[in-house]
């Protein structure tokens, strides 16, 4: 089958490609940019094989794609399309109604014209009469339209999906690291996670052996996509820790009123997956029979306890990913605490006098004194601001083993501070080494 695969850079996309590669599908991938990788963690250069040969990719922007038109031309030839876009926090530029709804809406119109055999339109859990959330209301009003089509098409629609490499899961993992968790409120909050190996297996199952039509007639049912087990969601962080090869989770409990003001509050730290919604879907619960789950992969979903394949290094990764930020924040903090002494908390005369005994001319120190300070303003603002910050962890290293060596020879009296003002300038070089390190490029 020639098939359309649209979010593929996404991270169920990427997950879908082997599997559906193996079945001997030919894909068509349509991505916001087609120059982006595909597969989870892409080898550099990778050699042409007879894989690559049968998937291509071309250009498609579901914030802008909202017409049937614009799809029309790009069905020719193509037997199924699987739509795997989908946001789960609202940007200026990406909306849930043009995401979820008008462009899949337009796509949906469009493979009726072009008699596309096959729609597998990925929704969510709780898409469905009782939605009441803008993520939720956006997915259910596609899966409606879609379902109203004279279309063979089915509705899957996930748990909380699990993967070493996709967002959520990391974010998790690090919860679930941490010295104790949050239960937020006293609802159930009851979530069955599944695999998204699972996952992909299950949309595999629906085009290999697609199952009958409903007695209803519907055209498009929906199909619950879940692990074997329904649980608390603390108690899926408990069972994540245990996979980590760690102890007991401890769990501290926040009252509903306490919940919502967090939620209010994390709503404006941007890129955190968690606000009133997030908090409003958790609380309402994220389960269903794995019966049809099973059905499609020939097996029961595999539990929680399965999901760590290597405990050792995906321990260490969860730690780092809530240890990281506070690190960043002290280097910060740091900079911007030395502006602000510089420009007038430490008396003016005292700090001129150091440059004078550091053998700077009469008319520099001034400017240097200032010039110091504002540059030291700058990189605890750019660590706080800059979303790609590779280079200024090599300019802080540059700077403060400049200050360690000059303030060395021309103060040596510092060396030997018992305060060790040099020698803390050790640790704070390490810590920096290690951020450039783990920074993305």
């Amino acid at each position: 089958m020639r098939i359309l695969l649209t979010g593929a850079s996404g991270f169920v996309g990427r997950h879908l490609l082997g599997p559906l590669l193996a079945e001997g599908h030919e894909l068509v991938c349509a991505l916001r940019d087609p120059g982006a990788p595909l597969l989870p963690n892409p080898h550099p250069a990778p050699q042409p094989s007879a894989e690559d040969r049968r998937l291509r990719t071309i250009h498609a922007d579901f914030s802008k794609n909202t017409h049937k038109a614009v799809w029309l031309a790009r069905l020719a030839g193509i037997d199924i399309v699987i739509n795997t876009v989908g946001i789960f926090r609202q940007s200026r530029r990406q909306r849930f109604d043009t995401l979820h709804t008008h462009a899949a809406c337009a796509l949906f119109a469009a493979c009726v014209e072009a008699q596309v055999r096959l729609v597998i339109q990925f929704s969510a859990l709780g898409a469905d009469d009782a939605a009441d959330t803008p993520y939720h209301l956006s997915k259910r009003a596609a899966d409606d339209y879609l379902a109203s089509l004279p279309l063979r098409a089915f509705i899957v629609q996930p748990s909380l999906i699990y993967g070493k490499d996709g967002a959520s899961a990391r974010l998790f993992k690090a919860l679930a690291s941490m010295p104790f968790a949050l239960r937020l409120g006293g609802s159930g909050q009851l979530v069955q996670p599944i695999h998204v190996d699972d996952v992909a297996g299950a949309v595999v199952g629906l085009i290999r052996h697609p199952p009958p039509v409903p007695a209803s007639g519907a055209t498009a049912p929906r199909i619950a996509l879940v692990g074997p087990a329904a649980m608390s969601f603390t108690d899926y962080l408990g069972a994540l820790r245990r996979a980590l090869g760690m102890g007991r989770l401890r769990v501290l409990r926040l009252s509903s009123a306490a919940a919502r003001t967090l939620a209010r509050a994390a709503r404006l730290v941007p890129g955190l997956p968690f606000d009133q919604d997030a908090l409003r879907m958790l609380e309402r619960g994220n389960t269903a029979d794995p019966f049809m789950t099973a059905r499609l992969i020939g097996r029961m979903p595999r539990p929680v306890a399965e999901f760590i394949t290597d405990p050792g290094a995906e321990r260490a990764r969860a730690k780092l990913d809530w240890l990281l930020p506070p690190l960043r924040l002290s280097i910060a903090l740091v900079w911007i605490a030395a502006a602000i002494v510089s420009f007038g908390l430490f008396p003016l005369a005292d700090s001129l006098h150091l440059l004078a005994r550091a053998g700077v001319p009469d008319n520099l120190r001034p400017l240097m004194l200032h010039g110091a300070a504002a540059l030291d303003l700058a990189l605890g603002l750019g660590i706080l601001l800059l979303c790609r910050r590779r280079w200024l962890w090599l300019a802080q290293i540059g700077l403060v083993g400049f200050y360690t060596v000059f303030i060395a020879w021309r103060l040596p009296e510092f060396l030997l501070h018992p305060f060790g003002p040099l020698s803390k300038n050790l640790p704070m070089l390490a810590a920096l080494w290690l951020l450039y390190s783990l920074e993305e490029k």
